[in-house]
Formats: C-alpha cells, sequence, structure tokens
C-alpha cells in the first residue's frame, strides 16, 4: 500500500477542484467528468467560485472516493481537458 492509501481510508468524502476560465460551461464540463467516475452525486455536492477579479472560477465538487484508482482517473480526465486550468 503506498502512502497515500494508508493516509485516505476508502471509501471517504473528498473534495475535487478544479479552475478554469469563468463560465457556465466550465461547471458542467467538469460536473460531467466526474460523472463518468462516480455513480452518485449528493445534492449540494458541487459549488462553485469566481476569483476576486471574476477571471477565473473554482468548481469544487465533493464525491465519495472508493479508491485511488478511481481519483487517479478523475484527475487524469480533468487536466486532460483543455477547459480546466488545473485540478487539485
Amino acid at each position: 500500500m503506498s502512502e497515500q492509501e494508508d493516509i485516505l481510508k476508502f471509501p471517504c468524502r473528498f473534495p475535487i477542484k478544479a479552475m478554469g476560465m469563468n463560465s457556465i460551461e466550465l461547471d458542467i464540463h467538469v460536473v460531467e467528468i466526474i460523472r463518468r467516475h462516480v455513480n452518485d452525486l449528493h445534492e449540494g455536492a458541487v459549488t462553485s467560485r469566481p476569483s476576486k477579479g471574476g477571471k477565473y472560477t473554482s468548481v469544487t465538487v465533493t464525491i465519495t472516493a472508493t479508491s485511488k484508482q478511481q481519483l487517479d482517473a478523475i484527475y487524469q480526465d480533468l487536466t486532460d481537458s483543455p477547459l480546466v486550468l488545473m485540478a487539485l
């Protein structure tokens, strides 16, 4: 088991944050990507917040993560997206 797997006990609640240019498409796109890997998103799982200047938006989706492989796949898809500038 890796050190990260020792820290996270699956299943667990896990916030995923993606940042990109401020647009409604970003929210929709991030949720679509995460839904590929997560069967059920709970009500209130998605929040977004614009930057102070309004140029960027951060979208946070809190999921119930089931494995490190699931998280790795989500982050890979998010970072592969041209709309996502950064994923945390």
